[in-house]
């Protein structure tokens, strides 16, 4: 079987199954393991899947948007983990951008008592983070339906007024070529001004953000230093050779 008839009738399997693994399609095409590894490796590289552990899955849709009840239902433990850490990372007197989103959201709780400085689009995170008794601004702009998140040009023009020791921003993908990505344009925008405008910039994902593209880019890759918990080697030597990443593995 040629080539480009493997990679169609992978696809096609997928369309079908949404994941499929190694051992079947194996089987299915009659291929070696080395052969369908290769066809999956050629296949990422287009963006037409996403390789997982013993298989491929499907990309998200590209402007799909999950909203903020479905973020918050997935993945809690993995999210809480990277929210500590990061957390670790915040100095007494730190100016901070926290992002809207879940996993910025888990990084609330564990802030101690420190003399900070936050700054959000996130509307959500005002009343926790008052409850900590923490210095918090909240950016002017249009409120995003879906995810709460305050967005625009009224909120980029807030948010130049002030400068970050960090920021802590949340992607829906981070991918080799395509960098940090998200649905949204005037998300993607902000998110673009707020790294720009730290001294340090961290992207909070697990791991199912990665080999993900949706269709705003944010930065590039070497932007802002990884905090997640995939620890998955090959996955993890392939992003190193472009940015930092730090891995909460437990």
């Amino acid at each position: 079987m040629i080539t480009a008839e493997r990679h169609r009738m992978i696809l096609h399997l997928l369309e079908q199954k949404k994941i499929v693994r190694i051992h079947e399609l194996v089987e299915e095409l009659n291929a070696s393991e080395s052969t369908i590894r290769r066809d999956l490796s050629e296949l990422e590289q287009q963006n037409r899947l996403k390789r997982v552990h013993g298989g491929a899955s499907l990309l998200h849709q590209t402007k799909e948007e999950p909203s903020v009840l479905e973020k918050s239902t997935k993945n809690l433990s993995e999210k809480s983990k990277i929210a500590a850490y990061a957390v670790s990372l915040i100095k007494d007197n730190d100016s901070i951008y926290l992002d809207a989103g879940t996993t910025t959201y888990e990084m609330i709780q564990h802030i101690s008592a420190k003399d900070i400085t936050v700054v959000t689009n996130g509307p959500s995170h005002i009343k926790p983070l008052l409850e900590k008794g923490i210095h918090t601004y909240l950016l002017g702009g249009f409120v995003k339906p879906r995810t709460e998140a305050l967005i625009g040009q009224l909120a980029i023009q807030s948010l130049e007024k002030f400068r970050f020791d960090k920021s802590f921003i949340g992607v829906n993908g981070i991918h080799l070529h395509d960098g940090f990505t998200t649905p949204d344009p005037e998300e993607a925008a902000l998110k673009s001004t707020a790294i720009k405008l730290s001294q340090r910039a961290f992207v909070v994902a697990d791991h199912s953000k990665f080999h993900e593209v949706t269709f705003s880019q944010i930065d590039e890759l070497d932007a802002a230093t990884i905090i997640t918990n995939e620890t998955n080697p090959e996955t993890l030597s392939d992003f190193r050779e472009k940015t930092s990443i730090e891995v909460v593995d437990k």
